[in-house]
């Protein structure tokens, strides 16, 4: 079907869950796992992110994904989705683009699947507007005026099996699809023939609330990793926190008060791997322990260490080399890092690194820190750099 695009709505602003559509499940931010399934699609000719958020116009970027940037007034918990969608429309019509069909997608359902979206399309075929939507096999109650309990897709008194019950479908919010023509008109995402594409009902959960993160976690652990990643070829430079990057956060003492720390060969051969590829390097610490200068050295990395800013240090630093900060890559694993990994183009972090960064986080490595965290960094960059060459 020719002139389908998708859109996706992210508002940087959320109640339930703070910064939710950067939230990770399966190591991957909500909006990219979103993203990267439409761009999988077999239909979708470009995907669309309308936001609000520097933070999230950047993270869409760097998946490949295009930005509108949405007015004020289309922004906060009175503006409908529909709304932020027909503004999307215009700007997207009014580049040159004159889209015919939409799939409107919400980064809060975590498991969407590139056959989803096709076969939605698909039903565009048959139906002016479609959804997805999962099989509902529940006693559905609902309180009276007068507080007591009515039934209301069965008979109380009828206690019938609920595979007896009459069929019914819960929408899963996660895709709905629509030709532009009729959607401009009834200005709502059902009009018309109305059609269904059912998902598994493992797949159909929506994070709404906190313990929904845990559960679309859990999940996600059994489910296939999520196959798509972002833009890796512009990126010029690699700054390292200490620890909990390059060691595995623990220290050891003995009793004349001197510390040590475990590093991992592997991650020093990653950062040779990455100097011998032309990539500037700096390990940035607010540690003051001569340790991080001797692990430098042994490295032949730059080092900053005893450093309180940390992205006042690392403003300098990218002045003095002539980078951009779009060009530079951060890999952090606590809240002392976050704001050096807002400011970067690209921020990663260890598979163990602390909660408090991961909405800060474009790439969740699978490896501990100072347990090879560095060197699949390395390998990441250097497999890109390579395709970009090919």
């Amino acid at each position: 079907m020719n002139g389908v695009i998708a859109i996706i709505p992210a508002r940087g602003g959320s109640k339930g869950i703070k910064d939710k559509n950067l939230q990770q499940v399966g190591g991957t931010p909500l909006l990219a796992r979103t993203i990267i399934a439409l761009q999988s699609s077999s239909v979708i000719s470009s995907v669309y992110v309308s936001t609000d958020s520097s933070a999230i116009a950047k993270l869409a970027r760097l998946y490949g994904a295009q930005v509108v940037m949405r007015p004020s007034n289309l922004s906060d918990d009175a503006a409908s989705s529909e709304s932020a969608i027909l503004h999307a429309i215009e700007t997207i019509r009014d580049s040159g683009t004159n889209p015919t069909s939409v799939v409107f997608a919400q980064c809060t359902s975590p498991f969407i699947k590139p056959s989803d979206v096709d076969g939605i399309i698909d039903l565009l075929n048959t139906f002016d507007s479609a959804l997805t939507v999962t099989d509902n096999h529940s006693f559905i109650w609902r309180q009276s005026s007068d507080g007591s309990a009515a039934g209301i897709n069965h008979d109380p008194a009828v206690r019938l099996p609920r595979q007896m019950l009459p069929k019914e479908f819960r929408e899963t919010g996660a895709l709905y699809a629509f030709n532009v023509a009729g959607f401009e008109k009834s200005k709502h995402r059902f009009f018309g023939r109305v059609g269904m594409y059912p998902v598994p009902t493992e797949r159909s959960m929506e994070i709404d609330e906190p313990y929904d993160l845990v559960l679309a976690n859990q999940l996600a652990a059994s489910l296939s990793k999520v196959a798509g990643t972002p833009n890796l070829k512009n990126f010029k430079s690699v700054v390292f926190d200490f620890d909990g990057v390059l060691t595995d956060n623990l220290v050891s003492v003995d009793s004349n008060g001197l510390e040590t720390v475990s590093c991992s060969r592997s991650d020093g051969m990653g950062i040779q791997m990455l100097k011998d590829a032309g990539y500037s390097l700096l390990i940035l610490s607010k540690e003051r322990n001569a340790v991080v200068t001797a692990r430098g050295k042994k490295l032949d990395v730059e080092v900053i260490q005893g450093c309180d800013n940390k992205l006042q240090r690392l403003v300098q630093w990218l002045a003095d080399k002539k980078l951009l900060a779009e060009e530079c890559i951060y890999i952090g694993n606590d809240i002392n890092d976050r704001e050096c990994m807002e400011f970067v183009g690209m921020a990663f972090a260890p598979a163990d690194a602390h909660p408090s960064v991961d909405t800060a986080t474009t790439w969740k490595l699978n490896a501990n820190g100072g347990a090879g965290a560095a060197r699949e960094l390395a390998d990441l960059l250097l497999h890109s750099q390579a395709s970009s060459l090919s």
